[in-house]
């Protein structure tokens, strides 16, 4: 059996706008319905752990009622921080899952093919995350934005989710940081607390997330464009 937890609990302050990002349409659905869907369509998948806000639980409920998702979900409330709304999605996931991902609610566009190939690699692996190469020539800079140094980025990635992990080791990993009160941004970050090796599984296809207005109109393309 695999889960996965998809983290909607976010606040959204970089888009900038009232309304909560999740909910912004995109090709007439909302940008969180697009996520859902392409999860629920996965068929690696055998339930779903929504976290959302506790203030957005009737419309995910009306969102359900709109979609009308195949396989089981579960809807539980966020934390103050990603790794504590992970940790209630972690929480939430049936006993008898093997593998679980978490993934960025803001992130619509995950294909099934990155999906299929970490659940493979977490199989083989114990834990993976989705992620591409840096291609941007990147600065090091001062307090005043003045260029310190060029930073070598033959070795740099920039990671995605799904990030992907047999139960055990996510909740291992998830509960070191919470008894360490270590602040992570990421699920592999909690790993590294365990010396858990984490992997990546290239995403070939595009994945981005939803962050500020600027990445809606692409965002859009992707999704009507297939």
């Amino acid at each position: 059996m695999n889960s996965v937890i998809i983290v909607a609990a976010g606040q959204g302050t970089r888009m900038g706008a009232k309304q909560d990002k999740l909910f912004l349409e995109i090709g007439g659905e909302p940008v969180i319905a697009h996520t859902w869907k392409r999860w629920d369509d996965s068929p690696r998948i055998d339930e779903i752990v929504l976290v959302a806000r506790p203030e957005r639980e009737a419309l995910f409920r009306q969102l359900a009622e709109r979609i009308q998702p195949k396989k089981t979900f579960r809807l539980v409330p966020g934390g103050a921080r990603r790794q504590d709304s992970t940790w209630n999605g972690i929480s939430a996931v049936a006993e008898a899952a093997e593998l679980v991902a978490v993934h960025d609610g803001a992130r619509p566009c995950v294909s099934e093919s990155i999906i299929g190939h970490c659940f493979d690699a977490a199989e083989r692996f114990g834990a993976v995350v989705a992620a591409t190469p840096v291609t941007d020539t990147l600065k090091r800079v001062e307090d005043d934005h003045r260029i310190r140094r060029n930073v070598d980025r033959s070795d740099l990635w920039s990671v995605q989710t799904p990030q992907t992990f047999r139960r055990k080791i996510l909740i291992d990993a998830m509960e070191r940081a919470r008894n360490d009160g270590a602040a992570i941004t990421d699920e592999a970050g909690a790993c590294e607390l365990i010396g858990q090796p984490v992997f990546l599984v290239e995403s070939l296809s595009p994945n981005p997330k939803v962050t500020v207005p600027a990445d809606l109109p692409f965002v859009e393309w992707l999704i009507t464009r297939g």
